[in-house]
C-alpha cells in the first residue's frame, strides 16, 4: 500500500506500558481483511483511513519498543484537525487507550496464562468504525475464512473509494445501502447474508441503528449483547465477538473453529457441550472471553505469522 502522493509525512505515536504492536496487529484475522493489509516480513500493518472531513490517508504502521511509527500518504494536504483525527483512528484500531492492567494482573495469577502478561497480549485489532466491524463479522458467519476474505475484498474493491496511491476505503453505510441484494449475492458473493447487510447498512445510514455508540454504551454487557442481536444476521457468535471489539469480554463467541480447538487442547479432540466450555472460563469473570480467545490462538502467531 505504497503511495506516490506528494502529501506524505511520518510521525510516531507513543505506546502504553505492556503494549505489543505485533500481537495487537495480528491478534485475529482482521489484519488480512481490506482495507487492512499486512507484510509479515516487514512486520507492517497497512490501511487506507477515511477522515471525518472526507480526506483519506494510506498508512503503513510499524511497531517499536516505545512508539508506533506511521508513514501516511494523504489524498490532500491535511490540516491540524485531520492529523489529530488520523492519530485518534489509529489509536482506536490498536486499542491503545484501553487499560489492560487488571487483565494482565489476573493472567499473572494463573500459571498457564502468565505468558499473556509477559508478552503484552490482549489487545484485539479493530476497525475505525463499529459499522465496518459488524459487516465483517456478519461475513464470518457459517462459512470458511476463505469466503470471508473473498466477500470483504469484493465489497471494498467494488464500493470503497479509491486512494490516489493505491488501496480503497471501506464503504460508508450509505454506499452499502445503495447496493442491491442481487449485486451483493452475485458480485460480492454474500449469499444469504445479502439482505441482512443491506438492512443493517440502511438502518445505520438512516440513524435507526446507532451502532457507533456500542463502544461507549452505558448498557450492561448482557443488555448490549441483546441490542446487537436485534440486527438481523448478528447471532450469539457474532454478538459475542463484536463485544470483544467494544472492550467487553464476558462472552466466548463460540464457532466451529474455536470449539474444535478447545476440544483438541482439553479433551483429546472429543466433542463437548458449549456449557462445558463456558464453565471452564467462568472463573475469569468479565475477562473470560479474552482468556478463551488467547488460549485458543496461543500458537496462531507461529503458524500464521512466524516471528
Amino acid at each position: 500500500m505504497k503511495s506516490s502522493s506528494p502529501n506524505s509525512e511520518t510521525f510516531t505515536l507513543p505506546v502504553p506500558s505492556g503494549f505489543d504492536f505485533w500481537r495487537t496487529a495480528f491478534s485475529h484475522g482482521w489484519c488480512a481483511l481490506p482495507p487492512f493489509s499486512h507484510d509479515t516480513g516487514r512486520k507492517e500493518l497497512c490501511r487506507v483511513f477515511t477522515l471525518p472531513g472526507g480526506a483519506t490517508a494510506s498508512c503503513t504502521l510499524i511497531g517499536g519498543a516505545r512508539v508506533v511509527r506511521v508513514a501516511a500518504a494523504w489524498s490532500r494536504k491535511p490540516g491540524a484537525q485531520e492529523r489529530r483525527d488520523l492519530k485518534g483512528l489509529i489509536r482506536t484500531c490498536l486499542r491503545m487507550d484501553e487499560d489492560f492492567t487488571e487483565f494482565h494482573r489476573e493472567a499473572r495469577r494463573n500459571q498457564g496464562y502468565r505468558w499473556i502478561a509477559s508478552s503484552g497480549a490482549g489487545r484485539m485489532l479493530r476497525s475505525p468504525t463499529v459499522f465496518e466491524d459488524a459487516v465483517k463479522m456478519i461475513c464470518t458467519t457459517n462459512c470458511t475464512w476463505g469466503l470471508t476474505t473473498l466477500m470483504v475484498s469484493n465489497l471494498v474493491a467494488s464500493t470503497g473509494d479509491p486512494h490516489a496511491g493505491g488501496g480503497r476505503t471501506f464503504p460508508a453505510p450509505a454506499a452499502v445501502a445503495a447496493l442491491t441484494e442481487s449485486f451483493l449475492r452475485k458480485r460480492i458473493k454474500c449469499g444469504y447474508r445479502a439482505p441482512y447487510i443491506l438492512e443493517f447498512a440502511d438502518q445505520v445510514a438512516s440513524g435507526h441503528v446507532a451502532c457507533e455508540s456500542w463502544r461507549s454504551s452505558p448498557l450492561s454487557t448482557a443488555a448490549l449483547f441483546d441490542e446487537m442481536r436485534t440486527v438481523k444476521g448478528i447471532g450469539p457468535y457474532a454478538a459475542g465477538n463484536l463485544l470483544k471489539l467494544t472492550g467487553r469480554y464476558d462472552y466466548l463467541g463460540l464457532d466451529s473453529w474455536v470449539r474444535a480447538k478447545y476440544c483438541e487442547l482439553h479433551h483429546g479432540g472429543r466433542r463437548v457441550k458449549d456449557s462445558t466450555i463456558e464453565k471452564a472460563y467462568e472463573k475469569f469473570g468479565r475477562w473470560r472471553g479474552l482468556f478463551f480467545w488467547l488460549e485458543m490462538t496461543r500458537d496462531w502467531h507461529g503458524d500464521k505469522f512466524p516471528l
